[in-house]
């Protein structure tokens, strides 16, 4: 399943594959772009955020990514419409039991916890090179693409780790947010998808499916993965449990693993 306006004959991993430009055309562009002042820069195509370089591609019209700063709109926002199959990381992050302890809570700190748990969420996947796909209610959907982060699993392993100590797991004292974690990795359609000018990038498939539905079987503290992530990250949580679970929408169980950060970690 491949869109020729978007995905022209590029290995969708490959760094070079720029969303909707052939090879040849991604790496000038991404030489022109790296010779042109100054840092810092998209990750994936070099354009410059700082300096003169800076505002000719502002005056240009293209800005940061609103999915994550560390890239620019014209690998995401502005790519045409369409997408290619690729691999992708997801990362699904959920508040536990949010409609129960809001309804003892004014709507102003309802809406105060949820506004902390967005920017955390936000900063992690930031910081480890994810992007920000949905903000939804007492949820979050990041990505982890492999040709825009290396290790990309890593990444998003690492990432899902680092959000649950920052809510206050694997340290002294009661978390501030009860959080429960599900990751999947695999194949997906990856892309703009939507109708007009009412378009977003995001990932599509049984993987984000798999995800959502194995964070909804984590408790507060905990990371649900698949095997194909806890493969990647076995050397690192070597005694976390194996465990199979029937997950809606699925005919057979789920082999997966199961790490409590508080206890894995320390």
């Amino acid at each position: 399943m491949r869109s020729q306006v978007w995905y022209r004959g590029v290995m969708p991993y490959d760094r070079d594959a720029l969303f909707g430009r052939p090879a040849p055309m991604v790496r000038m562009l991404r030489r022109v772009m790296r010779a042109t002042p100054s840092n810092p820069r998209c990750k994936v195509c070099f354009s410059p955020f700082g300096g003169f370089g800076g505002r000719v591609v502002r005056f240009a019209g293209f800005a940061r990514s609103r999915k994550n700063p560390n890239f620019c709109d014209a690998c995401f926002e502005k790519a045409p419409h369409g997408g290619v199959e690729s691999y992708v990381g997801v990362l699904f992050a959920d508040i536990r039991g949010f409609t129960t302890m809001s309804e003892g809570m004014p709507p102003d700190a309802a809406a105060a916890l949820l506004n902390r748990f967005y920017a955390t969420v936000t900063d992690v996947l930031i910081r480890f090179d994810g992007l920000v796909d949905k903000l939804v209610g007492d949820e979050a959907m990041g990505l982890f693409l492999p040709y825009f982060v290396e290790d990309y699993i890593s990444a998003m392993a690492l990432a899902a780790e680092d959000l649950l100590r920052r809510v206050g797991y694997a340290r002294a004292g009661h978390p501030w947010c009860p959080v429960g974690i599900g990751l999947a990795a695999g194949v997906a359609f990856v892309g703009n998808v939507g109708a007009g000018d009412v378009k977003d990038f995001t990932a599509i498939g049984d993987v984000v499916n798999t995800a959502s539905r194995l964070q909804a079987q984590a408790r507060a503290g905990q990371i649900v993965m698949t095997d194909a992530v806890y493969e990647v990250m076995r050397d690192r949580w070597p005694e976390a449990p194996a465990v199979a679970l029937q997950l809606k929408g699925k005919t057979e169980p789920v082999a997966v693993h199961v790490v409590d950060v508080v206890s894995a970690v320390g």
